[in-house]
């Protein structure tokens, strides 16, 4: 079966590594980030190396147009997109009080709202074919009561179980995948240094992405990726609000 999948953030990190594994299943790519140049090679790359078809679609999604333009690829019946991975997003690193709001406005409209929309643009397509998948790439941030960072990747989560429950019965899976740090450019672009986070705490980005797809296969709702992470997520969770507040560690988590 001809499969698509649309991954945003897809220039780097998890978003490139979401983009090798589906092509290694087979599936032809819509890639979505803002680096033309970054996507290209990517797409070359993996065109050479399995004849993937893929598609660069080049977009800000923060501009309203370019938001409506994915919107408007993931709508089009005539080249169906299957699988949506909403993996695109960022955060602010300094403490709310301190914080510019602009950024502010800007993370949460990319961590939410425009999963939101490109969900809103892939479902009734996906319900008329009776088939589909949303992977959220959440972040086990999103359970944790740290910045605003962990604020809007709860948005998210929820976001992810209402779908899930909504449209399952349509055929569509919604799944929410829960990192904890990853090793990517995360967290240099927020200007954050990966060295006050142990050497053992830092995920391997393929672990993570194939724990997503494949709790997108077997149809789970929620998966925390990678193994050391499943094990601590029962016990940060029971961890008193205040020492998580006052370490960071929510807003430190990567997507």
């Amino acid at each position: 079966m001809d499969m698509r999948a649309l991954v945003t953030g897809a220039s780097a990190g998890l978003g490139a590594e979401f983009a090798r594994q589906l092509a290694a299943e087979g599936f032809s790519l819509v890639l979505v980030a803002r680096d033309e140049a970054r996507l290209r090679a990517l797409a070359d790359e993996l065109a050479a190396a399995r004849g993937t078809e893929v598609e660069v679609l080049a977009a800000d999604l923060l501009e309203h147009d370019d938001l409506e333009r994915v919107a408007a690829r993931l709508a089009d019946g005539a080249r169906p997109v299957d699988v949506l991975v909403n993996n695109a997003g960022f955060a602010v690193a300094e403490p709310f009080h301190a914080s510019a709001i602009e950024d502010e406005r800007r993370m949460h409209e990319l961590l939410s709202w425009v999963p939101l929309r490109l969900a809103h643009a892939a479902l009734p397509g996906m319900r008329a074919r009776r088939r589909g998948g949303i992977l959220n790439v959440a972040s086990l941030a999103g359970r944790l009561p740290s910045g605003t960072y962990s604020a809007a990747k709860a948005q998210l989560l929820m976001l992810s179980r209402a779908l899930r429950a909504q449209y399952r019965r349509d055929g569509v899976v919604v799944t929410a995948l829960l990192p904890g740090f990853v090793a990517t450019e995360f967290h240099e672009r927020m200007g954050v240094d990966a060295t006050t986070v142990p050497e053992i705490g830092w995920a391997n980005a393929s672990a993570v992405v194939r724990d997503g797809l494949r709790a997108l296969r077997t149809r789970r709702g929620i998966v925390v990726a990678d193994w050391r992470y499943r094990l601590a997520a029962p016990i940060a969770v029971l961890v008193p609000d205040r020492i998580i507040a006052g370490v960071g560690l929510g807003s430190r988590l990567d997507d």
